[in-house]
């Protein structure tokens, strides 16, 4: 590709509405551009990027055994209602009515489309197991798209669906779907881990999620350096501590807190250790509708909260109000406690252990000191693992101490196991002609978000460092003087040629620009190997070549330049 002939499309600055690095330097090294909230237009520098990723995932998944088809992305909405999922999904699911005054939805995923496929194609134990995927556009109606790609309404994904006649052979499938996708991104040259993770709303007993890992992630992970564990912040374990016992000498007392509402402020004030409090969590347990039972969550005041792992433990809930905390321990929030309260208390594993400890006394600017279960109150009758782990937690697996980092998720895999075969009727005969439930399993990558975690990862002060296998282009020629030079236009025409005779992907920068200006938009545009022909080089046999993330520049005999090249690009 000659840059002439090409469409480049670079920004000096990126627009004001951009919030991350990603977003700022797609915008800027004119990969996208916005059509609508987080709609935007894939520009052709950006495309080659995009279907680069599309490409690996394609080649990985043909070679797992996957079966490529296209579904529509228009979806009749009786196929949700039919599922279940209609009013589940919520506002995201964009919904539309035809002349006819049908509903259908735009298809976020596409669950009830392969499934309403399969049952209608697949009959017999023998046409099972198959695992359809597409690569094709979703829309999910974000209540506020920001970041870019990262969290647009329109994007690119492909979406794996597997069926089966036993569990057995989906947790075969499932493990082949692992191995694919850690091909893939080690193809794609991205830093990443899996990571065991929630099912959510999707459903299923199995999950691992796949994070690029970078500083800016959304999504905190637990793992253990010294061990293969690793999962996602709102699955990992927080292994119970060892039994503490009591110093029941140091009696209860109440001191007055004025003003002190967060653990860490009482514990300055009473000159405690901050893991010495015991934090008290109201929530009202039920439906949003219904007027719930008031719960008491216990943790340890340098702990949080675990939402999803509550939730798992006492079902759905919300944070109670005011005036419920209020009516329940008359007083308000701030100075709240489990002493002297009837009604019930759910302790995290670590408060379970704890003594002499400082709580809420359930009067408004006091807190309680040297509190002892089985004194003060009641021994707990429901311990939980419900809250977050902190760097330093012993790894669920034994194997030695968790940390934390950040991570970008861009793939999911489910054991989505019978919940849509059931709700659609999608059976099949076994071999005794009984008519049987499909296993279901589900694999997604977010193709356009990769994209944009690869520049999360991978960016400097000048721009983007993108992985080899997905810049734009592997290599870029960059002339000094094409249109003045004789010499220089000859040699850079020919390495260009000599070049794509050796099926390196390649493009000729042969605008009239100032060099500067042409080192400044390639070194945007990450493509990570660069070879500068001037006359001064060209007389001494010379070529400057430079690496994207390399400081210096090498001088390589223009005779051997291709084989340099093919070395660098195999390494």
């Amino acid at each position: 590709m000659r840059a002439s002939q090409f469409f480049i499309a670079t920004l000096k600055e990126a627009p004001s509405d951009a919030e991350i690095v990603s977003h700022q330097l797609m915008l800027r090294a004119g990969l996208i551009r916005r059509l609508a909230g987080g709609i935007y237009t894939w520009m052709p520098m950006g495309l080659r990027v995009l279907r680069k990723v599309e490409t690996i995932v394609r080649e990985e998944m043909n070679r797992a055994g996957g079966i490529e088809l296209l579904m529509p992305a228009v979806q009749p909405f009786e196929l949700w209602e039919e599922s279940g999922r209609g009013p589940q999904y919520g506002p995201e699911l964009l919904r539309f009515k035809d002349r006819h005054q049908r509903d259908f939805v735009i298809g976020p995923t596409h669950e009830e489309v392969i499934t309403d496929i399969v049952r209608r194609e697949v009959k017999s134990y023998r046409q099972l197991p198959r695992n359809f995927y597409q690569i094709q556009t979703k829309f999910r109606d974000e209540i506020r798209p920001r970041f870019g790609v990262m969290r647009g309404r329109e994007f690119l994904m492909k979406d794996a669906y597997s069926f089966h006649t036993s569990f057995a052979d989906l947790e075969r499938e499932y493990s082949v779907m692992h191995d694919a996708y850690t091909r893939i991104f080690t193809r794609l040259g991205l830093g990443f881990r899996a990571v065991a993770a929630d099912t959510g709303s999707i459903g299923g007993t199995g999950s691992h999620e796949f994070h690029v890992l970078a500083d800016s992630g959304e999504d905190a992970i637990a793992f253990c350096p010294t061990s293969d564990y690793a999962a996602n912040v709102e699955l990992a374990e927080a292994v119970a501590p060892g039994k503490v016992g009591a110093d029941e000498t140091a009696m209860m007392e109440k001191h007055a807190t004025p003003g002190k509402t967060k653990c860490a402020d009482v514990a300055g004030f009473l000159d405690v250790p901050l893991t010495r409090m015991v934090k008290a969590v109201a929530v009202m347990v039920g439906s949003a509708q219904a007027a719930g039972q008031f719960v008491l969550l216990l943790l340890r005041g340098d702990h949080d909260l675990n939402e999803v792992k509550a939730q798992k433990c006492i079902g759905e809930f919300r944070f109670a109000r005011d005036e419920e905390i209020v009516a329940a321990l008359g007083c308000k929030p701030g100075y709240i406690g489990p002493v002297g309260f009837n009604g019930r208390i759910v302790a995290d594993r670590a408060v379970a252990v704890m003594s002499n400890f400082v709580c809420g006394a359930n009067a408004e600017g006091h807190h309680l000191t040297s509190v002892n279960f089985g004194r003060d109150l009641p021994q707990p009758t429901e311990i939980a693992d419900i809250r977050n782990v902190v760097a330093g937690d012993p790894s669920p697996d034994g194997k030695g101490v968790l940390e934390l980092c950040r991570g970008i998720e861009v793939g999911h895999i489910f054991q989505l196991r019978t919940k849509y075969a059931e709700a659609l009727k999608c059976t099949f005969l076994d071999e005794q002609g009984k008519e049987q439930v499909m296993e279901m399993g589900c694999y997604g990558i977010g193709v356009s978000r990769i994209v944009g975690a690869a520049i999360e990862q991978g960016h400097d002060e000048r721009g983007i460092v993108f992985p080899q296998n997905i810049a734009p282009f592997a290599v870029v020629i960059v002339p000094m003087a094409y249109g003045k030079s004789a010499m220089v236009k000859t040699a850079a025409d020919a390495l260009y040629a000599q070049l794509l005779a050796a099926g390196i992907d390649v493009l000729l920068d042969d605008r009239d620009e100032r060099p500067g200006s042409m080192f400044a938009d390639w070194e945007l545009l990450g493509v990570p190997h660069r070879v500068v022909v001037g006359e001064r080089g060209l007389k001494d046999g010379k070529l400057e070549y430079k690496g994207r993330s390399e400081a210096d520049a090498t001088l390589v005999a223009t005779d051997e330049i291709t084989g340099f090249l093919q070395q660098k690009l195999c390494a």
